[in-house]
């Protein structure tokens, strides 16, 4: 296997984290915080190994085949994720090895789980490097998800095959792609935090929530997350700006191009909007008549959650482990299902439950009619063949995947809904779990290391798509 044009991408990669990087260095010399010292140096420790990778392996054209792809993508995040790390670890607020990486994996996969105690006094710097690699990640996963993954096959995401990825040769054709829906992805971002601000944030925590907004990621600057704001606007904004970074942004490109139909009738989105809208209503009518909530705060507080869970942001406005054992089943629900396909969310993702549904419904019309043909179709076209398979296989593989995470934190000591639901979370890219210790009003400091290295590889794996990562463990893989 010709290794260069991965460590190229890799080196590229690790630029523009450096570059990411000081950001919040100029964040903490501006408040007079010492921890700029620490990204001065994480910037050189970055950026010396990025332009060695670029410098060592450019070549005058750049291709990337199937097995270069699948390697490309899980080397990209485990290197990036370590890096990352390094202000975590030398920052002066003491974080161990463990903990940094944990943070790191947590922020670029967009996951939002985190160990950091008292985040109201944590450095401001840091508070920003924890958005800014959410942010980082959740560009990096729609572009994953719109022209690498359809390429790759991965998971029955070949039914979102585009121009860009007709064939091997489709990276260097994805910078105009890249810079389209980067421009997007950042104007989007520029708007939720001018309403934040107009909401009554300040500059500071309206651009570092709306960057964790935006990529579903959920970091929040504060202990209490939107539970530190007595304000519905605030609530009203985050849902609206969770919605946007849960549709697929290939939409958005369309409608930009001026054909807006995709977005109002496109089949997954509606199904989205439709279980999203359905569970927020179910919800209020628990909360009105078991936790006694009036109507509206009922709406709004069912809404918030319930759009923070399906999308995988993690963000919170209450502990809604009181509100009972219905609404902790439904959000267990909400976690593994996630949003749209090309979007920053993760979990199974709702294109795939269409999938099963079209061939559950051929195979029932099938028993019925045993002489019938029959084709299942997805968004009025047939689904393409290999697609029903690689979806069942990778509902097979979720489900495998879970139930070992679930064990291997159990073996470590971990009660049964810390263990379920840390699982859950963590393969779903979700953020807080269940019960008392990772629930929303909890934190994952408390684990142990052994348990956070657990959920490190769930995180990854889950970001991944899992097939990404398990097709590397093939003996097939490395033959030539």
């Amino acid at each position: 296997m010709d290794f260069r044009p991965i460590l190229y991408v890799v080196g590229i990669l690790l630029s523009t984290l450096a570059l990411g990087m000081a950001v919040p260095m100029l964040a903490d010399l501006y408040y007079g915080n010492p921890d700029w010292k620490v990204f001065f140096l994480c910037i050189v420790l970055t950026a010396f190994f990025g332009g060695i990778l670029v410098l060592s392996n450019k070549g005058e054209t750049l291709t990337i085949n199937t097995r270069q792809g699948f390697l490309m993508i899980t080397l990209s995040w485990i290197i990036l994720s370590a890096f990352a790390a390094l202000p975590f670890w030398f920052s002066t607020i003491n974080m161990s090895f463990t903990d940094a990486v944990f943070e790191s994996i947590s922020g670029i996969t967009t996951t939002g789980s985190t160990v950091i105690v008292d985040l109201d006094s944590a450095p401001p710097g840091l508070l920003l490097w924890r958005a800014i690699l959410q942010w980082l990640g959740g560009i990096g996963i729609i572009l994953m998800a719109l022209s690498v993954m359809p390429f790759l096959k991965v998971g029955g995401m070949q039914l979102f095959r585009t121009e860009l990825s007709e064939n091997e040769k489709a990276l260097p054709r994805t910078a105009q792609f890249a810079k389209t829906i980067g421009g997007i992805y950042l104007i989007l971002t520029c708007i939720c935090a001018i309403c934040y601000h107009w909401a009554g944030m300040n500059l500071f925590d309206a651009f570092a929530h709306a960057m964790a907004t935006i990529s579903t990621g959920g970091f929040s600057t504060y202990d209490t997350s939107f539970s530190h704001y007595d304000t519905p606007w605030m609530e009203i904004i985050a849902i609206a700006f969770m919605i946007l970074g849960g549709l697929p942004f290939i939409l958005y490109l369309k409608a930009i191009r001026g054909n807006i139909r995709p977005l109002l009738q496109d089949s997954q989105v509606r199904w989205f909007l439709s279980i999203l809208c359905i569970s927020v209503l179910t919800l209020s009518i628990v909360l009105v008549s078991q936790v006694h909530m009036d109507h509206g705060q009922a709406i709004l507080k069912s809404a918030f959650n319930a759009t923070s869970v399906i999308t995988g942001t993690g963000f919170t406005s209450d502990d809604y482990q009181a509100w009972g054992g219905f609404a902790m089943s439904l959000f267990f629900f909400l976690m593994v299902v996630g949003a749209c396909a090309g979007s920053t969310t993760c979990g199974i993702k709702i294109f795939r439950f269409q999938v099963l549904y079209a061939v559950t419904n051929v195979q029932i019309k099938k028993l019925l009619h045993p002489h019938g043909v029959f084709t299942p179709y997805y968004g009025g076209r047939p689904i393409p063949e290999g697609v029903p398979a690689s979806v069942m296989s990778f509902f097979f593989l979720y489900a495998l995947f879970f139930a070992l995470i679930s064990i291997a934190l159990s073996f470590v000591g971990l009660d049964f809904l810390t263990a379920m639901s840390g699982a859950a979370t963590a393969i779903s890219n979700v953020g807080p779990g269940l019960g008392d210790i990772i629930g929303p009003a909890g934190n994952f400091k408390a684990l142990p290391d052994s348990a956070k290295w657990i959920l490190c590889v769930g995180m990854l794996v889950g970001r991944l798509e899992i097939f990404t990562v398990l097709v590397l463990f093939s003996p097939h893989f490395w033959r030539r």
